[in-house]
């Protein structure tokens, strides 16, 4: 059984893209920044990921650098590479050359010890769209205060 602890969620993604397939990467880490991340201080509201040479990197993932730290601190908002399989790249590879398509984190948690981030292919929502989800939520929630009555 893998315990799963959840430390940093993109709210707004689910908001502003349709997802289309989610997949789970883990995440080339240097000196203290696993520290960091497993004490919370990771933000992934502005990041995005893109695949250069055959590798998927993700960018704007903000680590905060570790108090305890010393000299081995690195720059808190570098390119980070994310370990996927090939095949997995291979179809991102495709699916991202296709109009309105683009690759975003959802969360980073820590999975038996393991720092992993889970990344999803999405398309953009227009404005229309936007309206159109919080319109459905809204009459999904009075229906279910409807029922309780």
């Amino acid at each position: 059984m893998s315990e799963i602890k959840l430390l940093a969620n993109n709210k707004k993604a689910r908001h502003e893209y349709f997802i289309e397939e989610v997949y789970e990467c883990g995440i080339e880490l240097k000196g203290t920044e696993v520290k960091s991340i497993k004490k919370g201080k990771v933000s992934i509201k502005e990041s995005y990921c893109m695949i250069e040479n055959s590798e998927v990197f993700v960018y704007s993932m903000n680590v905060s650098p570790y108090t305890e730290g010393n000299i081995f601190n690195v720059d808190s908002l570098r390119k980070r590479k994310l370990l996927m399989h090939k095949s997995e790249i291979r179809k991102l590879i495709g699916k991202t050359k296709e109009q309105g398509y683009t690759l975003i984190p959802l969360r980073v948690y820590a999975k038996n010890g393991l720092v992993k981030v889970e990344i999803a292919l999405a398309k953009g929502k227009n404005l229309y769209d936007k309206r159109e989800t919080l319109k459905k939520r809204d009459d999904l929630r009075n229906m279910q205060r409807a029922m309780r009555r």
